[in-house]
C-alpha cells in the first residue's frame, strides 16, 4: 500500500508504532486536547469526539506551508455503559482492576484523519474477556506501574496480557489504534488527494 504522510496527534509510543508496522510515514504532534466527557454523552460518541478534537487540533496547530493530513485516535474501555478512564493514582486503577476482574468489557477506539475541512473517521468496537483476578494478582500488577497511564488501568500489549481468556475484535485497536481501519481511511484519502 502507498499512503500518503501525515501528522500523528499523539505521542503515544504504542500507536507511533503500530503506524509503522503497516508502513505509514508520519511525524508526531504534541499537544493537549480536552478529555473531559460531555454530560450524558454515549461511550462511543465521546471516543469519536475525542479523536476527531486531536486530529483538528493538530490540523489547526499547522502553519500553510507545513500542511498534510493529521490523523487523530482515541481508545475508551467501556465496562456496563461506563467510560473507565486512566487511574487517577492508585487506588483508582486498583478498583478499575476490581471491576473488571471476571468480566467482559468493550474497548472503544476512534480513528479521525483530518485534511482541511474534510473529517474521515470509523470507531472499532471489540470485547476483551478478564479472567478472576485475585488481589495479589491486583497489587502485582500495580506495583509493575506498566497500567498508569492507559484507559482502564492496563496494557493488552504488556504484563496484562496474562488476565485476558479471550479477545473478539482487532488487538491494535485495543493497544490503540485499528490498523484496518486506519488502512483503510488512509487509502480513501490517498484516492482523494489523486
Amino acid at each position: 500500500m502507498n499512503f500518503p504522510a501525515i501528522y500523528l496527534a499523539s505521542s503515544s509510543p504504542r500507536r507511533r508504532e503500530l503506524l509503522s508496522q503497516i508502513e505509514v510515514n508520519f511525524s508526531v504532534l504534541s499537544l493537549e486536547v480536552d478529555e473531559s466527557s460531555l454530560k450524558n454523552e454515549a461511550p462511543i460518541d465521546y471516543v469519536l469526539r475525542v479523536a476527531i478534537a486531536k486530529a483538528q487540533a493538530g490540523w489547526n496547530s499547522l502553519d500553510y506551508n507545513e500542511q498534510k493530513p493529521v490523523l487523530g485516535s482515541d481508545t475508551s474501555v467501556v465496562l456496563d455503559g461506563e467510560v473507565l478512564g486512566k487511574p487517577k493514582n492508585n487506588d483508582d486503577a486498583r478498583r478499575m482492576l476490581q471491576r473488571l476482574s471476571g468480566n467482559a468489557h468493550q474497548v472503544m477506539t476512534a480513528v479521525a484523519i483530518v485534511n482541511g475541512d474534510r473529517i474521515l473517521s470509523e470507531v472499532n468496537i471489540s470485547n476483551v474477556q478478564f479472567s478472576e483476578l485475585n488481589e495479589s494478582d491486583i497489587a502485582w500488577y500495580l506495583a509493575t506501574k506498566e497500567g498508569v497511564d492507559k484507559a482502564g488501568g492496563y496494557a493488552v500489549q504488556g504484563l496484562a496480557a496474562l488476565f485476558i481468556d479471550n479477545i473478539e475484535g482487532s488487538y491494535s485497536a485495543i493497544m490503540g489504534l485499528p490498523l484496518r481501519e486506519t488502512g483503510l481511511l488512509l487509502t480513501q484519502l490517498s484516492e482523494q488527494m489523486e
